[in-house]
C-alpha cells in the first residue's frame, strides 16, 4: 500500500470529491450508506473518515448508531474500485473500531447490510461478521391472488372486515410495533414510545401516506381487533423529482411499496396476509420486504414465486458481529 495514504474526518466537500473516483452506487446498500456519510456527530453519534492518497480521496467509511436498534453499530467502507485489494478498506476499519471504542454508549458490535455476492459482504465476512438476517424485496402482479371473501358467522353477518386506517392511529402504531419486534429478536429494538415508533414508521416523514388494516373478531357492536395490516410509502426517489418529471408521476406498472404484518400470535396470519395482499394488489403490482423471520409471510409468497406472480427484486445479507463484542 502506499505511503501516502492517510485517515481523517470526513469533511463537507467529500462527497463531491468521491464522485469523482467512486462509480455509481453498486447496489441499493451502498446508495443508503453513502447517504450516511457525514461529519461527526453526537446526536445520535457517528464517526466518518476518509482517506486519502497525496491529498485525493479515495475511500470512506463511516460508523454510526442506530436509535432503533441500540445493540450494534451500523459500519460501511468503500473504496475507490481501483484502489481495491490494497488494504485502504482495512485500514478505514482499523480506524472505525477504534473510533467505536469511543462510542458513550458502551456498544462495540457491528453490522452492516450488503447485496449477496459483492464486494462489501467479502469485505464484512473477511472481517469477522456472519451472516444475522436475509431478507428480500418482492413484487406481487396486480391480480396475483384472487379475490378472498371475509369471514362471516354462521348468520351470515361479517365475521372480519376491512378498513382504511389514519397513519395517526394509536391502534395501527402498537399492532405494527409488536410486529417489528417480534420479528427483529435477532438485534432487539429499544424500548421506543408509541409516540416515537409512530413518527419513525407512520408519519409524513417516514414517507407513509395509508393504511389499510384486516379485522377479525367483527360482530355486533364489535369492531373486530387488527389481524393483518398494510401500510404504503411513497418512494424516496420521488421526493427528489421536480418540475415535469413530476408531474408525469412514475410508470403505470411502477409497484406501490408496502409494508405488509399481521398482528403476532394471529393463528391464522398467512390467510389473513393472502385475503388482504389479494385486496391492496387486485388492480395495482405491490412491493414489500419479507424477511427470513417472517413465517407466514414468507410462506404466501414461496406460494406466489412458485406460481410465477411474484418475482425477487432485490436480495439484502445483514452481517453483524454478536451484541456484547
Amino acid at each position: 500500500m502506499p505511503g501516502a495514504i492517510t485517515v481523517r474526518p470526513w469533511r463537507e466537500d467529500d462527497d463531491l470529491r468521491l464522485l469523482e473516483v467512486w462509480p455509481a452506487p453498486e447496489s441499493p446498500q451502498a446508495a443508503a450508506f453513502r447517504a450516511a456519510l457525514r461529519p461527526d456527530d453526537d446526536a445520535p453519534w457517528s464517526r466518518t473518515v476518509v482517506a486519502e492518497d497525496s491529498g485525493i480521496p479515495v475511500a470512506a467509511g463511516t460508523v454510526y448508531e442506530s436509535p432503533l436498534h441500540p445493540r450494534r453499530l451500523w459500519l460501511w467502507v468503500e473504496v475507490a474500485p481501483d484502489r481495491r485489494g490494497e488494504g485502504i478498506g482495512r485500514m478505514l476499519l482499523e480506524r472505525l473500531r477504534e473510533l467505536a471504542a469511543q462510542a458513550p454508549s458502551g456498544v462495540r458490535a457491528l453490522r452492516t447490510k450488503v447485496a449477496p455476492g459483492s464486494p462489501g459482504e467479502r469485505f464484512a465476512r473477511a472481517a469477522g461478521l456472519e451472516t444475522a438476517q436475509v431478507s428480500r424485496v418482492v413484487r406481487v402482479d396486480a391480480g396475483a391472488l384472487p379475490p378472498l371473501p371475509l369471514r362471516e358467522h354462521a348468520d351470515g353477518t361479517p365475521a372480519q372486515s376491512v378498513e382504511d386506517l389514519a397513519t395517526g392511529s394509536v391502534e395501527l402504531t402498537r399492532v405494527l410495533w409488536d410486529f417489528y419486534r417480534a420479528v427483529h429478536r435477532w438485534d432487539e429494538p429499544a424500548d421506543l414510545p408509541v409516540g416515537r415508533v409512530n413518527r419513525m414508521f407512520l408519519s409524513d416523514a417516514a414517507h407513509a401516506f395509508g393504511a389499510v388494516v384486516l379485522r377479525d373478531g367483527v360482530g355486533p357492536g364489535e369492531r373486530g381487533r387488527i389481524s393483518a395490516f398494510a401500510v404504503s410509502y411513497r418512494p424516496v426517489e420521488l421526493d427528489e423529482v421536480s418540475g415535469a418529471a413530476a408531474a408525469d408521476g412514475e410508470p403505470e406498472d411502477a409497484p406501490a411499496h408496502i409494508m405488509l404484518g399481521w398482528a403476532p400470535g394471529e393463528a391464522a396470519a398467512g390467510r389473513a396476509l393472502e385475503q388482504l395482499l389479494s385486496l391492496v394488489a387486485h388492480h395495482h403490482p405491490v412491493q414489500f420486504q419479507v424477511d427470513e423471520a417472517m413465517d407466514p409471510l414468507t410462506a404466501v409468497v414461496e406460494n406466489l414465486l412458485a406460481a410465477g406472480v411474484a418475482a425477487v427484486v432485490e436480495t439484502d445479507v445483514v452481517l453483524a458481529e454478536p451484541a456484547g463484542t
